[in-house]
């Protein structure tokens, strides 16, 4: 390759790379709602839209798909990026998606950066939160909150508006101590768990983290938020000796990258 042809394929990546990175930061202000401003709804308890509160998802959107704000969704797609960067093999997978705003953008990261043999599997059980059967949920009302109740169908029609919803996302339906199990995925790159309660982030936990690759993401979307999450994560990072640090993305979530030596620690 001659030098010109050298400057000139640098300068071809440096435009695609502006350009995906531009598409990224696009979906990602659009997914939270701060695009257009979206106004929060009432049960929220925030009178009116404000981007400090955006930033942080301190609110929720009323269109927007996703309630996660600014910070960490782009802890979502940095650590999509990441991944795909180093060749850490797998799918990437939320456990609690709402609307569906986070698993778009995983779709979108793989849209940008082209990438056909990974997937997308959102997780819920698109009828809100379960009533609290541990005792360490005690308290968490959220299943009386009609707006998390979001249908399946409205979730893949988020998809859709995006022109992400093709057969590279699969969607799981249904309360997580069902389907997490026999979920059909044999690896993942990035798993996000953001079902909050105790009984929801352990059953992520135990029926999904040994598929973690080595060098990959779990991130705990409220861990420092909700105890009941905390609570759920400290303990089985406790049985099973998971040291690696957790790293605060925000006022509310937390995320780890799994070491090497922790790679076959966990049976499946």
């Amino acid at each position: 390759m001659s030098a010109t042809d050298a400057t000139a394929l640098e300068r071809a990546e440096a435009d695609a790379a502006r350009m995906r990175a531009a598409y990224l930061d696009l979906m990602r202000d659009s997914l939270i709602g701060r695009l257009n401003e979206d106004p929060p709804l009432p049960a929220s308890k925030v009178d009116r839209y404000y981007d400090n509160v955006r930033e942080q998802g301190w609110d929720w959107p009323s269109n927007a798909p996703s309630m996660i704000g600014a910070k960490r969704m782009d802890n979502v797609r940095r650590e999509c990026e990441r991944v795909i960067k180093a060749g850490i093999p797998g799918d990437f997978m939320e456990t609690g998606v709402w609307r569906g705003g986070a698993c778009i953008m995983m779709r979108a990261v793989l849209a940008a950066y082209q990438v056909g043999d990974r997937r997308v599997i959102a997780a819920d059980s698109f009828a809100g939160f379960p009533p609290p059967a541990e005792a360490a949920d005690a308290g968490f009302d959220f299943h009386t909150v009609q707006d998390f109740a979001v249908p399946l169908e409205e979730v893949k029609g988020a998809f859709a508006r995006y022109g992400l919803l093709d057969e590279q996302v699969v969607f799981l339906e249904g309360l997580f101590k069902d389907t997490l199990p026999s979920a059909p995925v044999e690896a993942l790159a990035v798993l996000r768990l953001d079902g909050d309660m105790y009984a929801s982030t352990l059953d992520g936990l135990v029926n999904l983290y040994h598929k973690l690759s080595a060098g990959g993401t779990l991130i705990a979307d409220d861990y420092f938020l909700f105890e009941a999450q905390r609570k759920a994560v400290d303990e089985f990072r406790a049985a099973h000796g998971i040291a690696d640090p957790i790293i605060r993305i925000d006022e509310f979530g937390g995320y780890w990258i799994k070491g090497q030596d922790r790679a076959q620690g966990i049976p499946g």
